[in-house]
């Protein structure tokens, strides 16, 4: 039996039909299940087919002595997982990166874009060893910004000057009131 985030417990043959349903693998009782037991040699186990075949989709499931549940994957399943989290790690940091340069409201985003990732280019050269590096990018725009400033709006010289006007002249206002 394993026990699930509700704390009850349920038997290693569901834990395997949920683990399926979350991968969207339709026949989930077609599914290579194995077991794993024990020999008269330590350091050798057997394998004993429970349910599927031995040609099934991926993953096969082992269960071993103790009931705990494990998996198999091929080297080509496993490459390509790790080249999706890449895709999916590059997406999401050149989507907070997006995000940064937008809230500085730049004048042209590419041209923005671009000096952000000569500096990202510019920092990982510098730590060639460095398998991953971790940038503050509030602070990197925020530096982009003072050095280039011409590449974004400055939102103190859209104001009105008739605003302005407006603005002082309520102050006037204000002040005549007080000295009644």
């Amino acid at each position: 039996m394993i026990e699930n985030e509700n704390s009850k417990e349920i038997s290693v043959f569901e834990k395997i039909d949920q683990i399926s349903k979350e991968l969207g693998l339709l026949n989930a009782r077609e599914q290579t299940i194995l077991e794993m037991q024990h020999t008269d040699n330590p350091d050798v186990k057997t394998l004993s087919l429970k349910s599927g075949s031995w040609s099934g989709a991926e993953p096969w499931f082992i269960i071993d002595d103790d009931q705990k549940l494990h998996t198999v994957i091929s080297i080509d399943s496993l490459t390509k997982m790790i080249e999706n989290f890449r895709k999916m790690q590059q997406e999401t940091f050149n989507l907070k990166l997006e995000k940064t340069i937008l809230q500085h409201v730049p004048i042209d985003f590419l041209d923005v874009w671009t000096v952000a990732m000569e500096e990202i280019r510019s920092i990982a050269s510098a730590q060639p060893e460095a398998k991953a590096i971790n940038i503050d990018l509030e602070k990197l725009v925020g530096k982009i910004k003072q050095e280039h400033p011409n590449l974004f709006l400055n939102l103190k010289d859209f104001y009105l000057p008739n605003y302005v006007d407006l603005a002082q002249s309520d102050e006037n206002d204000d002040d005549d009131e007080e000295e009644i």
